[in-house]
């Protein structure tokens, strides 16, 4: 049976024949061909995408810790040391419900007594930095 091959516009440029193009049974060679309860043509099941970029979290979230008055060494982390304020959460990296709960902390353990009011500790000025209060995480528009 012989087919006719066109291009876009309808005109004929070559002939295939599809009977020789198949090779008869009794050509093929004798392969091992193994079949699977799966169909070939259904799509690849993944558990997760492996494109998928990493959730972003807060450092305190990624590392499950809970802010606690007690803990002044942590929450010195989130507070100026010339002025006494709390860093804002684009320059933290925070979440709002962890930037909430250390602003609280704060609140808490000055009201204690654990920690100074206008100032940070002398004690935590060298301790190592989880952000840089200069260059913020999540700049903002001004």
């Amino acid at each position: 049976m012989m087919y006719g091959i066109r291009n876009r516009l309808g005109v004929a440029w070559g002939y295939v024949n599809k009977a020789a193009l198949v090779p008869a049974a009794a050509d093929l060679p004798t392969l091992k061909y193994y079949t699977t309860t799966v169909d070939n043509n259904t799509p690849v099941q993944f558990e997760e995408n492996p494109f998928a970029k990493e959730k972003v979290q807060c450092i305190l979230c990624k590392h499950g810790v809970n802010p606690d008055y007690k803990n002044v060494q942590l929450l010195s982390q989130f507070q100026s040391p010339y002025t006494g304020r709390v860093y804002g959460r684009h320059i933290t990296g925070l979440c709002k419900n962890r930037h909430e709960q250390v602003e609280r902390e704060i609140i808490k353990a000055q009201n204690a007594g654990f920690m100074p009011t206008y100032h940070k500790a002398v004690e935590f000025l060298n301790d190592p930095k989880l952000f840089d209060p200069e260059k913020a995480i999540r700049p903002h528009k001004y």
